[in-house]
């Protein structure tokens, strides 16, 4: 393992908006396990495999951020631990938690590979990480996963629990689909010791549903919610966008994110690198920055920095997410799996 030692910075990454850069977020790969009805086309035409990044690019990129300023680093996907010799990488990106220079690496899975890597995971350096699970229905899980297993991926978070790490329940709230299913979601994340968030649908990418049939506020969730739950705002934060409550009944913690309701836009600290070196300064914006020229470019960090300086001074103050039945297109283009969720 390098023995690089990375100071704190000097000068955080500050956007016009006065907003600090803290937070990373790094899909690894586009490619998934799952197809996910409301993020992925059933029938999705994955990148080649030459136009990412290695996991030494990867690595690299990950620490300049981290010597600008980057506090936490989340990895995603698609699924991140289908991306070949993940460990490796994990491992490498574990040696900032043991200088200090990281305070969190973590990240969001859908648990079907679980069971194979939540010890490394743990041994790595990562304590806490997010499930993506809609349902508890094996059924319905999957016509919405369209390949997954239900009885796999609760193999798999028993497994990383055992392993040592913490889990929070991340579930997408689809009108029709499992909005009924949430108060029992809730009562058996909490019985299990997870804290749960619900998320509203976005309006990422070209998918064979109609997200006006899907999508679901989360105002009304909550009214619903509040109707056999006791809801009371708390100031928890984990460093993203959800707002916490804690549920009286249950004792555990509840988050809603709302892009659509109530964005979150004003207190954004986080950017997104993507698996081919694309940084999206807004998960809601076309607008990118190419990372993977500069870094190809030169030995040293000295261009890519620049770059890095060059994208944060056009971040946006906020997203133009919108779902109605005028707006049959998504507002941004690509998937969620390829800007990494």
């Amino acid at each position: 393992m390098s023995e690089d030692i990375i100071l704190p910075a000097t000068q955080a990454m500050t956007d016009p908006f006065g907003r600090d850069i803290t937070y990373l977020r790094v899909s690894v790969t586009d490619r998934c396990d799952f197809r996910c009805t409301y993020c992925m086309s059933e029938h999705m035409t994955f990148l080649p495999k030459k136009d990412l990044l290695t996991l030494e690019e990867l690595d690299r990129l990950c620490t300049v951020f981290i010597e600008k300023g980057v506090r936490k680093l989340r990895l995603t996907g698609g699924e991140p631990l289908v991306r070949k010799n993940i460990m490796h990488l994990i491992e490498q990106l574990g040696r900032h938690l043991e200088t200090g220079a990281l305070e969190e690496l973590t990240l969001t899975t859908n648990g079907s590979q679980l069971t194979k890597h939540a010890d490394a995971l743990f041994e790595h350096g990562v304590r806490r990480i997010n499930v993506s699970m809609d349902t508890l229905d094996p059924d319905k899980f999957r016509q919405i996963t369209r390949w997954g297993s239900l009885d796999r991926v609760l193999d798999g978070i028993r497994a990383a629990q055992a392993a040592g790490l913490r889990i929070k329940i991340n579930a997408v709230a689809l009108k029709g689909f499992n909005d009924a299913e949430m108060p029992e979601m809730i009562r058996w994340a909490h019985g299990q010791g997870m804290d749960m968030t619900v998320i509203e649908t976005m309006p990422m990418g070209e998918i064979e549903e109609d997200r006006t049939d899907q999508y679901l506020p989360l105002s009304q969730l909550r009214a619903d919610l509040s109707r056999q739950f006791t809801l009371e705002d708390i100031p928890y934060k984990t460093g993203g966008p959800a707002r916490y409550v804690e549920v009286r009944e249950t004792g555990g913690r509840l988050g809603f994110i709302t892009p659509m309701t109530h964005n979150f836009c004003e207190s954004c600290n986080r950017v997104r690198l993507t698996c081919t070196g694309t940084l999206y300064m807004c998960l809601g914006q076309e607008d990118a920055a190419d990372l993977r020229a500069p870094l190809r470019e030169s030995e040293g960090n000295e261009l890519v920095s620049a770059a890095i300086d060059e994208a944060i001074g056009r971040k946006p103050k906020g997203h133009d997410f919108i779902i109605d039945r005028r707006t049959k297109r998504p507002s941004v283009s690509r998937h969620m799996s390829v800007t990494g969720g």
